[in-house]
């Protein structure tokens, strides 16, 4: 509670803030509500404060965190209680820190927007005030869009409340979830008339009217209102040149954007930074970054699941299947332990410098089961055996690292990262993320460890696309369903539904309805959409399954209880404000 006082008073009295630009900052006693807003620099200086605002780990920099809580990754942390069920109450750190850093977007946003509206200096013009009035109402409705899909209906608080006067006293009872949609579309449809199209490179990052359209029809999808979903969708696509959109042709490549290197396909993104500090950047390496390719700092909290990574179909786009590549495997994965380590693993030295024995393993073979003859975004989404990977050594000298499997009965130790990645930072045998994950040094421009410097997508055209499709699917148009899928698919050569071969035939909505599941999970995995779909499709529950190692070992138990669909107000949020109801069943 100390500390969601402190942000929050620090947000709304003086602003003073870390941004992007080299600004001629005031000290907090020196910048008041009526000396502050005077000056397009003031206003510039305020909305960066927003951003900034955002860019918090719990914000929304945790994103690609929230698939921890879907049956695509298995995790240990931020949010081990969370996955694992047992603990997950209305003090878990996630419900909490959710709460708190949500509200503080959301009163930064509402101080820009009234001080905007009542104290701007005789010199700013109308079109910037609407402007920056338009970003602030985008990332409030950002915010409380994301409340609204853990919590339901929130107290609200528009630009009326001065939170560094109100802080103590703020007791609004809960609105209905269609009133916080409501107002959230509100502010949406005010930003859509207020923003740009585009801004120049200098301001590269701030929200557009084509981030705000694309926001919108998201929120009316996730409430099934599928025609104006549609017309939002459309608008970005069918006018995807006038925006700057498109699908960019490296699947891999889109991920890694930094500096002034800037795509096509990222609608809406937090940016990255360079810096000769271990905090420049996002803290992406803390959860997704292997001790052993990150220059010893990365830790492998985030895994994707064997279930994700056979989901992920051949290159013809028929269903993978183990026994296809290795006659006699199992069908049930957990039947599987015995076959799996003896195909798998190889012996090293006691340095982990080389593979001193084969054994049964044929490491091209298991290579290409993962990586030629699949979907290309498994590869670029996921460090697979005896694939490389461009990792930092500590001096930031770029080296190639091995994820190897290591039979320790016959030499090595499956804990060594000196030079091989063997196993998780829990001694198991499980994936490594590779989207998103640094690699190299950057051309010495990367100095971050555990953070990363790469622009991460919030929404992006792709999304857009699939979202469209599912638009049509539900309004009855298959063709167009397929048609707007398939453009994805063909954007790393994976041939289009209804393109010839029969396991591509697609007749029913149902049979569409997968597909577009399906594409998501492999177009999207590790970006935090995930778990929001699953909810909204109502089929959280019955996706959570146990968490296994590479072989079918079991890694730790889930638990998932119906009242997990939506989250439990916070407990300090409820001793502070008289007025909070508690979520049924909590």
């Amino acid at each position: 509670m100390k500390k969601s006082l402190y942000l929050s008073l620090f947000a709304a009295g003086a602003l003073m803030l870390s941004s992007c630009e080299d600004l001629d900052i005031k000290s907090g006693s020196q910048m008041d509500e009526t000396t502050f807003w005077q000056t397009d620099t003031h206003l510039k200086q305020g909305i960066m404060g927003a951003y900034n605002a955002a860019k918090a780990d719990w914000a929304f920099s945790f994103d690609f965190t929230l698939d921890q809580l879907t049956d695509l990754y298995d995790a240990q942390a931020p949010h081990s209680d969370i996955v694992r069920g047992v603990n997950f109450t209305s003090t878990s750190g996630s419900v909490q820190n959710y709460w708190t850093y949500l509200y503080e977007v959301v009163h930064r946003a509402n101080t820009v927007i009234r001080n905007v509206q009542s104290n701007c200096g005789p010199d700013v013009s109308d079109a910037l005030k609407q402007q920056v009035t338009g970003e602030a109402k985008f990332l409030r409705a950002m915010a409380y869009f994301r409340m609204l899909n853990f919590w339901g209906g929130v107290p609200y608080y528009d630009e009326s409340c001065v939170i560094s006067t109100d802080f103590q006293t703020l007791s609004n009872p809960r609105e209905t979830a269609e009133t916080i949609r409501g107002h959230i579309i509100d502010d949406l449809t005010d930003a859509i008339g207020s923003l740009p199209v585009k801004w120049d490179d200098a301001d590269y990052g701030r929200a557009t009217k084509g981030a705000a359209v694309a926001l919108r029809g998201k929120v009316y999808l996730y409430n099934s209102e599928w025609d104006k979903a549609k017309n939002d969708f459309a608008e970005i696509v069918n006018n995807a040149a006038t925006y700057g959109y498109a699908l960019e042709s490296d699947f891999d490549g889109l991920f890694r954007h930094y500096g002034t290197n800037h795509g096509t396909e990222i609608i809406f993104g937090l940016q990255g930074e360079f810096g000769a500090t271990a905090s420049a950047g996002l803290r992406v390496n803390s959860y997704i970054g292997s001790k052993s390719s990150i220059q010893l700092l990365g830790d492998d909290h985030m895994v994707p699941s064997p279930k994700y990574v056979d989901m992920f179909e051949n290159k013809d786009g028929s269903k993978f299947k183990w026994s296809d590549a290795y006659p006699g495997h199992p069908e049930n994965f957990t039947d599987a332990v015995d076959f799996r380590k003896k195909i798998l693993r190889v012996a090293i030295d006691a340095k982990a410098t080389t593979i001193t024995d084969y054994l049964d393993c044929d490491t091209a073979k298991v290579n290409a089961t993962y990586t030629a003859t699949r979907d290309p975004r498994l590869a670029a989404t996921v460090i697979t055996p005896y694939s490389t990977y461009l990792g930092s050594t500590a001096d930031m000298k770029p080296m190639m690292k091995w994820f190897v499997l290591v039979d320790a009965t016959k030499g090595g130790s499956p804990l060594s990262a000196a030079n091989f990645m063997t196993s998780n930072n829990q001694g198991k045998n499980a994936y490594f993320c590779r989207k998103l994950l640094p690699t190299g040094n950057l051309e010495g421009d990367w100095h971050g460890g555990t953070y990363s410097p790469y622009e991460f997508p919030i929404i992006r055209y792709a999304d857009v696309l699939l979202m469209l499709s599912e638009c049509y699917n539900e309004l009855g148009d298959l063709n167009s369903a397929v048609t707007e899928l398939n453009k994805v698919r063909a954007r790393v050569n994976m041939p289009g539904l209804n393109s010839g071969a029969s396991w591509l035939t697609v007749n029913t909505k149902a049979d569409m309805t997968q597909r577009i599941r399906d594409e998501r999970a492999y177009e999207l995995g590790g970006e935090g959409q995930r778990y929001f779909d699953l909810k909204r499709w109502g089929i959280l529950g019955e996706s959570i399954n146990d968490a296994l190692t590479i072989y079918g070992e079991l890694y730790y138990t889930r638990e998932f209880q119906e009242r997990q669909n939506t989250w439990p107000i916070p407990n300090v949020a409820i001793e502070r404000n008289p007025n909070l109801v508690q979520n049924t069943g909590w």
